[in-house]
């Protein structure tokens, strides 16, 4: 028997590969399908099937395209009532290729239909080898049950059940393997550790100490981190069943007259993935900034609209043509095509352009001693705030400013500081496209403050 594990940064997904001698299955595939016909190839496997522990809301599977690859079927949890030709499992279902005994426990919580696979190797032994828990369970951490808005108390008490019922009740020595690690949403605090076993999570995994029911339905529903906005379109999608990659269209490249024409007709948008010292430098005025290299899925899932044109400004084609296949992550299929010569080809066109003012942290320290009334917005999460933040300041997190814009004053300097720059730079275009146009990036950061020997200025 092999279990290979694929790993993607950014959203933090693990899916795997289970194979015996000649035949293979795919858990929790993403849309990146290449790769696993790649190593069942590459493993001399055929792939007979594909299982879904729930309907994933934090990217868009990779079931139908993998389906229409192999022909092989797929198995979705029956409770997910999914829209497209599947197998239903539910408690009891067993799923068997060659020598392996897959196993069907139901473990609601994370999301109403979750189901977990539990792996027995026959020919070694009766008891399970290993369990496929998806977002149940993570190492040292369990899966958020308030994505679903009303049912989070009653999630989190199902979850409980699952937890203790269903998936520690495996032996000690039964691997564990979670949908993610570190960076996912799906959690709170999942470590970067990406395989466990069930007898190192009962001694190490925080929540599972929580000792009774009310405590930890109270923990699982309190402080939890915001969830992106593509989480309430992904679950849906993967129940409906997404478009196949093939089917979407070609991407184009746009002459800068062909994008202006768009923008003045007002059927697209234009997203810049450069880094945000390129965006401040110069850009094509109303553009969102999403940094292609920081967690890039997750953020254009975040604030992109699924349901306009999007118009991609980048280096270089190999820089969009990877942010594309990240925007396909998390469902942003509507992706018209890439200004063709990048930025450049757009100023020598004669066309509008805006930029953003980026100072230096002694620059900021400087103008903290000289206008006492300066507007400082830390657009870090508000968890991060709380541990630290320049005295004075105000909290929005960046991803809010879409709706929070109009608490900004509109008059004055508006210095913006993140972390590193990065989150600042997407914050300081959501304010210029929505009217606020004296507003200043901190390069660096709070990083760079502190590097520059500024801790003393922080409360």
């Amino acid at each position: 028997m092999i279990i290979r594990q694929f790993f993607i940064p950014g959203i933090s997904h693990s899916s795997y590969l289970v194979g015996g001698t000649g035949s293979c299955l795919i858990i929790d595939p993403s849309r990146d399908t290449d790769q696993y016909l790649i190593a069942a190839r590459e493993e001399g496997m055929k792939i007979v099937g594909i299982l879904e522990t729930h309907l994933h809301a934090d990217f868009i599977s990779g079931h139908l395209d993998i389906a229409e690859k192999t022909g092989s079927p797929i198995y979705m949890p029956e409770r997910a009532q999914a829209l497209f030709p599947h197998v239903p499992v539910q408690r009891g279902s067993i799923i068997t290729i060659e020598d392996i005994r897959i196993e069907v426990r139901e473990t609601p919580g994370h999301t109403p239909e979750h189901v977990s696979y539990v792996l027995i190797l026959q020919s070694r032994s009766d008891s399970p080898v290993a369990v496929f828990c998806g977002d149940t369970l993570f190492v040292g951490d369990v899966g958020r049950p308030d994505l679903f808005p009303g049912s989070s108390q009653e999630l989190a008490s199902e979850l409980f059940t699952s937890l203790h019922k269903e998936l520690m009740t495996l032996p000690d020595h039964c691997e564990v393997y979670p949908a993610h690690a570190a960076g996912s949403f799906c959690g709170r605090s999942l470590a970067t550790k990406r395989t466990s076993t069930i007898g190192y999570e009962k001694i190490a995994n925080p929540a599972l100490a929580i000792p009774d029911r009310d405590s930890f339905v109270l923990s699982l529903t309190s402080d939890m981190p915001p969830a992106p906005d593509h989480f309430s379109r992904c679950t849906e999608v993967n129940r409906r069943g997404p478009v196949l990659l093939a089917e979407l269209p070609d991407l184009k490249a746009l002459s800068a007259n062909e994008v202006r024409l768009m923008l003045e007709s007002g059927v697209a948008e234009v997203v810049d993935i450069r880094r945000y010292d390129s965006f401040g430098g110069i850009h094509i005025p109303a553009s969102l900034n999403i940094d292609s290299e920081a967690n890039f899925a997750t953020n254009a899932g975040w604030i992109v609209r699924p349901d306009i044109n999007q118009i991609l400004v980048g280096y270089n084609p190999k820089q969009v043509a990877d942010a594309v296949v990240m925007m396909h992550r998390t469902g942003i299929d509507s992706i018209t095509g890439y200004l063709s010569g990048g930025i450049q080809n757009w100023v020598q066109s004669g066309l509008k352009t805006d930029n953003v003012r980026i100072i230096s942290v002694h620059e900021l320290a400087s103008l903290m001693e000289s206008e006492p009334e300066l507007l400082i917005l830390d657009v870090r999460a508000t968890i991060e705030y709380a541990g630290y933040h320049t005295p004075g300041s105000i909290n929005i997190p960046w991803p809010d400013l879409r709706t929070r814009h109009s608490e900004i004053r509109n008059s004055g300097l508006v210095v913006v500081i993140c972390g590193s720059g990065v989150r600042a730079g997407m914050a300081c275009s959501i304010l210029k496209r929505a009217g606020h146009h004296n507003v200043v990036n901190v390069a660096g950061g709070y990083i760079g403050w502190i590097a520059a020997g500024f801790n003393q200025r922080l409360t």
